[in-house]
């Protein structure tokens, strides 16, 4: 029961779950006066010394003095927060508003001294690191702009949390004591640090599940069958290598051992750590499932059972309590409704899923939301016949079920600095933090490529179970601003395995001309089309002819790629006459062999029923154990190729034979697929060195930032939000740069020809009704009306075509030159941010849809691209002969329009339409403006574990 405070009621918000540096969690929330006997529990078990860093000076116990000041907090001057694990204090934090003479005050005083507290079992955890995120958050919603904290100068660990925190600080020395003040305004120091602080803890907290040094699986049945006894055989098939414990409350006491594995009755009977608990038992029994685990000190849950979110109303609430719970205990779920958690590497082996056989070890990091796709992927991925073959291994699965808690985004921070995975492939039906994911898309697609396919694209709800924010944009735009992101973004899960095995057996390609060979003519010319619709750039195939040799292969493979007209060399194949199977075994020796002698380009194979071709390719290189096979139909497995980079006669620098040729080859079964998996891989590396170079955030001189703050904020004192008059707008956006052409209203005949004479002839006439607005095509405009008498008749034209004036709301406007007409707008995402559109007016963005997006702020480099990203890109530069437009003035408009919303999120959406462009300069004939308060950015916050 939690209490009101003194002056504010209890602050419900500022409760968070939170991840620490070791990967466990911990609430943090408000002390109350209900915590008075917590407080003095957990001051009873900090060391004397911390007591004395605190205090400066021996403070053996808490007075009923202190404990009433320390738990009594008006939640404004004076706020406490405490971290829990069990429900018990394990840290607390606190401050208390000061004037300028040091002494207690109230606002309008924005200074706080804060002071930490960590119990000495809990120190190195990070516990002290979270709460000065949490406490500053709550100081700057308070009013309180700077902390000041005196620290004595042997303790060393709190002088670190401070200094190490990003901030902006002064720091002297007076008295013997350490002064420490600081600015609480985040930096871009303070948010890089914070990142890495989250990114290491949330790695952690998902290495703890894959990487257990102990498992326990919960309602294992007694007889055989059931998910249960099948996951504990799956592990313990697999070869786990640590220690592995069956449980079921069902068992008889005299039962020890259950398939060799030692069985148990309650977690309460086991002696030693157990890491990790994977639940299978019905939903009503998890509860006491979690609450045994949290008590013996497990780590992580898998949790299995269904029951949950996905079957309603009471299951969600079920779900939520089940996460409440486990995070008490500092506990990190996957799940539930899960399929299971599977790791390949040598030294853990641990298949804690329903996959019945443990995949291939390998470099593609896998993450699914849904059971039955990941049962999919990997069936793809260790096939080694038919659709795409190979050997080709997993390092770590994750089937997230319900995502209660672990996310696709926790995954990726451990993927993101694992060194056992290359290659990152993710099936989402949602996504629920969307800022986040692209942040550590962007991140990670910097390192290694993460290939993404969405399911549930068009269903307008999330699935059942997941809770995610609302977005307005459409799935386009969310697909274009994941490939901004450097997110290889496919359709399907054909492709999403396609793009994952050339990119982890592959270079990437540095740019896209593309060799085509092999002995089919009509082959190479349908791998010829692919590329030219898919934006590459192929050579003219060469036709090495059916009868072809291996050696003919090798011949012509090691020209192209040594050829540096070429980035990748695509190779076609069909069955040749004869013995089959070892023709093939031949040829992909022959390729393989070429490939590692000129290495760097990629290579890929385009076989039509060619049976062992795919398997030969990159079989020799499978780490996992191979039957021999022998008789008739058996295939001849070559031998490996030694790099030409070893030396012959030194065993020491000799490739491990077991791990077989350092080069593997994948092979499509059509022409399509395996030229779409190269053009991702183009796509990605172009990506990769952009990203290298992302541009910058120019500065103009003639922005005047406070004027616009100072006109919104008099603006939205009128309401929550309003959509802007036309002469509002045209001033708020001249504080930016942007010039509106003028438009006046005309009523009237009369007030039509007074406004054209104000503004000088020649003028257009328009029809501003929203039926009729930018429906130049209906016949709602008259341009270039040099007079008045041009002027009065197309007056009379339009209200005899579309009524009175008062429904057509006519205003006149100056003509502006002639140009392409263009559409520029930004609008406030509630999940993705604020977002920045341009394409051409008209048909082109209406009907078409052709748009491009960026993330604002945007750099110039991508509003460069940006503006040549859309399909008619042409028409603005000379298309068929026409005279180009002046597209540095359409990208500074953009960056312009792009810091108004990044300097002021309170603008919530401009539209400028349209923008004529033209061959000097540019005309904004229209805009629109709405305002309203800005929607929370959790991500400008201290970290958070989500709540649903």
């Amino acid at each position: 029961m939690q209490s009101a405070s003194d002056r504010h009621a209890y602050p419900a918000h500022w409760e968070a779950d939170v991840v620490l540096r070791d990967g466990g969690t911990a609430r943090i929330r408000p002390i109350t006066v209900d915590d008075a006997e917590r407080l003095v529990s957990f001051y009873e078990q900090v060391s004397d010394e911390s007591k004395y860093y605190r205090f400066f000076a021996p403070y053996p116990r808490l007075s009923a003095k202190d404990v009433h000041r320390f738990t009594h907090h008006d939640f404004v001057d004076r706020v406490g927060l405490a971290a829990t694990v069990g429900g018990e204090f394990i840290a607390t934090v606190r401050y208390d508003r000061i004037g300028t003479d040091g002494m207690p005050a109230s606002a309008p005083a924005d200074e706080a001294e804060v002071a930490f507290l960590v119990q000495d079992a809990h120190q190195g955890r990070g516990v002290a690191s979270a709460l000065l995120e949490h406490i500053g958050a709550v100081a700057r919603e308070r009013d309180i702009r700077r902390f000041a904290a005196e620290v004595l100068p042997a303790n060393n660990k709190m002088i670190k949390v401070f200094t190490d925190a990003g901030y902006t600080q002064k720091r002297s020395f007076e008295d013997g004591v350490v002064r420490l003040e600081f600015d609480l305004e985040p930096t871009d120091r303070s948010l890089a640090v914070q990142y890495a602080r989250e990114q290491r803890a949330e790695a952690r907290s998902v290495q703890r599940l894959l990487v257990p040094g102990s498992v326990a699986v919960i309602g294992v049945g007694r007889t055989p069958g059931g998910v249960g006894r099948s996951v504990l055989g799956n592990i313990s098939d697999a070869g786990f290598t640590g220690r592995l414990y069956a449980l079921n409350r069902a068992f008889p006491e005299d039962l020890k051992e259950l398939d060799g594995v030692p069985a148990h009755r309650s977690m309460r009977d086991i002696e030693e750590q157990v890491d990790l608990a994977v639940v299978a038992v019905p939903a009503a029994y998890v509860p006491d499932v979690v609450a045994e685990c949290g008590e013996h000190g497990v780590q992580g849950l898998v949790v299995l059972s269904a029951g949950y979110a996905e079957s309603g109303p009471d299951g969600r609430e079920r779900q939520r309590e089940l996460v409440r719970q486990a995070r008490a205990y500092g506990m990190r779920i996957i799940g539930p409704n899960a399929f299971g958690v599977i790791n390949t590497s040598a030294d853990v082996r641990l298949n804690a899923s329903l996959a019945p056989e443990m995949p291939r070890p390998g470099r593609i990091g896998l993450f699914a939301q849904s059971g039955a796709i990941g049962i999919a992927l990997l069936s793809r991925l260790h096939r080694r016949g038919g659709g795409v073959t190979g050997v080709t291994g997993v390092s770590t699965f994750v089937s997230s079920g319900n995502r209660a808690d672990v996310s696709g985004n926790d995954v990726l921070q451990y993927w993101y600095d694992d060194p056992d995975t290359d290659v990152a492939l993710m099936y989402l039906e949602s996504i629920g933090n969307p800022r986040k994911f692209n942040r550590l898309a962007r991140r990670t697609a910097a390192a290694k490529p993460l290939v993404v396919v969405q399911g549930a694209r068009h269903g307008g709800a999330a699935p059942q179970g997941h809770a995610v924010r609302a977005t307005r944009l459409p799935h386009a735009t969310v697909s274009a601003l994941l490939r901004q992101a450097g997110v290889i973004r496919v359709d399907t899960i054909t492709e999403l395995v396609d793009a994952g095995l050339l990119l982890a057996r592959q270079p990437l390609p540095t740019g896209p001309r593309v060799a085509i060979l092999g002995n089919s003519e009509s082959l190479g010319l349908l791998t010829y089309d692919a590329c030219l619709s898919e934006g590459l750039r192929p050579l003219p195939p060469l036709d090495l002819t059916t009868g072809a040799s291996a050696g003919d292969f090798h011949e012509a493979l090691s020209h192209a790629l040594a050829d540096e007209t070429c980035d990748a060399v695509v190779v076609t194949a069909i069955p040749a006459i004869g013995d089959a199977s070892t023709g093939d075994a031949e040829l992909a020796q022959a390729l393989r062999s070429a490939a590692e002698q000129v290495p760097g380009k990629p290579v890929l194979v385009v076989h039509v029923e060619l049976g062992g071709l795919a398997e030969a390719l990159s079989a020799a290189a499978s780490t996992a154990p191979q039957a021999d096979r022998k008789g008739p139909g058996a295939m001849i497995r070559p031998h490996p190729i030694r790099p030409l980079d070893f030396q012959a006669g030194n065993p020491s620098e000799q490739p491990d034979i077991a791990q077989g040729p350092t080069t593997l080859i994948p092979a499509y079964p059509a022409a399509e697929r395996a030229v779409r998996a190269l053009a991702e891989a183009v796509n990605y590396a172009q990506w990769r060195r952009d990203a290298a170079d992302p541009g910058k955030v120019p500065e103009y001189e003639d922005i005047d930032e406070k004027g616009a703050a100072q006109l919104i904020g008099g603006l939205l004192a009128r309401g929550q939000g309003l959509t802007l008059g036309t002469d509002e707008t045209c001033d708020l956006l001249g504080k930016y740069g942007i010039d509106v052409h003028r438009a006046l209203h005309a009523p009237t005949p009369d007030a039509a020809a007074d406004a054209a004479r104000t503004l000088g002839y020649p003028v257009a006439l328009k029809a501003t009704a929203p039926h009729l607005r930018h429906r130049a095509d209906l016949g709602g405009v008259r341009l270039d009306l040099a007079d008045e008498e041009q002027l009065r008749r197309a007056y009379a034209e339009l209200t005899e075509l579309f009524g009175r004036p008062e429904e057509l709301r006519p205003v006149v406007q100056s003509m502006a030159p002639r140009g392409v007409d263009t559409v520029v707008r930004a609008v406030i995402d509630p999940a993705a941010g604020a977002v920045l559109s341009f394409g051409l007016a008209g048909a082109a963005s209406q009907l078409l849809g052709d748009m491009a997006h960026r993330l604002i702020p945007v750099t110039d480099r991508e509003a460069t691209s940006i503006v040549r990203s859309i399909r008619t890109a042409p028409l603005l530069f000379g298309w068929r002969g026409s005279t180009p437009v002046d597209t540095p003035a359409l990208e500074e408009l953009l960056l312009r329009v792009s810091r108004l919303v990044d300097d002021h999120p309170e603008v919530v959406a401009v539209t400028l339409e349209p923008v004529v462009v033209a061959t000097h300069g540019l005309s904004v004939l229209g805009a629109s403006v709405r305002l309203a308060p800005p929607p929370a950015r959790d991500d400008l916050g201290p970290r958070t574990l989500p709540t649903y």
